[in-house]
């Protein structure tokens, strides 16, 4: 990809994103590569407006010459009958977290996929993988999926408040990936009890939503646990896992990894991976 000179501007649509770390992150990013670089806030929830807006948002950033957007909860399947093209890895998951504005057309991306992989790889090796319990089946959800399954795991059993949604995402998983590698979840309390691991892709623990995603009696030593949430970087859900002495990743690794990859398809350059990383901690 050809470097870029001239400014960037970019934009992160969602709800509920007032703490998100991502603009800070890309802006002195782009400080450090001596680019112009101007990321904004597009809250829906500060703005009040729902997803019917998504429209005349991605309209206007067109038209006022935004660069791209990052998009998250709760846009990210809304937003694809909205773009021109999709990536290959954004069609097979499904999802988009990242849309780059070029030449009149727009193009989505998935960068959750890889940032989850990454946080994985670094954050919990060599954990085991037979069984992992998955708690969400949303935008985000596809792509942690995709990740699990392509990082290792046997047999991944999904649970989500709309059971037609976990069905679909095992469906299309089990295109992808091979027959009966992932499940539509039924009885939550079994499948974590003889889980390895368990992820959380729900929106539930954020500081707008507290809680957690399943009674927390439901934990065990034997488990691993991860989110993808990082605001706050500790969930309620982490904090129960930990006193009970279960290894644990919180969703920072996958923030920045995310970042990193959605930087270069804005930027046209290399993002440095380690000095996002140190960008993220010092916030």
């Amino acid at each position: 990809m050809s470097s870029v000179t001239s400014g960037i501007l970019a934009g992160l649509i969602g709800k509920g994103i007032q703490a998100s770390r991502t603009p800070a992150m890309h802006e002195r990013e782009g400080d450090a590569q001596g680019l112009r670089y101007l990321y904004r806030l597009i809250d829906l929830d500060q703005l009040g407006l729902d997803l019917d807006a998504l429209p005349s948002l991605l309209d206007a950033a067109q038209h006022m010459g935004f660069t791209g957007l990052n998009i998250t909860f709760p846009a990210k399947q809304a937003i694809i009958p909205l773009l021109d093209e999709l990536s290959s890895e954004a069609r097979g998951i499904g999802a988009v977290n990242t849309v780059v504005l070029k030449d009149g057309k727009r193009v989505g991306h998935n960068t959750d996929c890889l940032g989850f992989a990454e946080g994985l790889r670094r954050g919990l090796p060599n954990v085991a993988r037979r069984r992992v319990v998955q708690m969400g089946a949303g935008g985000a959800g596809a792509a942690v999926a995709h990740a699990l399954l392509a990082e290792g795991v046997e047999r991944l059993c999904i649970f989500e408040v709309e059971p037609g949604r976990a069905q679909a995402l095992a469906d299309n998983l089990n295109a992808h990936f091979g027959a009966e590698r992932a499940i539509a979840g039924v009885d939550l309390a079994g499948e974590v009890a003889a889980a390895d691991g368990l992820v959380n892709t729900t929106p539930v623990g954020m500081a707008k939503l507290p809680g957690t995603p399943l009674p927390v009696e439901l934990l065990h030593a034997g488990l691993w646990v991860a989110e993808i949430i990082y605001f706050p970087l500790e969930t309620e859900l982490l904090r129960h896992a930990r006193a009970l002495g279960c290894r644990t990743l919180d969703g920072g690794t996958m923030a920045v990894f995310q970042a990193v990859k959605a930087f270069e398809l804005f930027s046209g350059r290399p993002a440095d991976a380690e000095r996002m990383q140190a960008h993220f901690a010092s916030f």
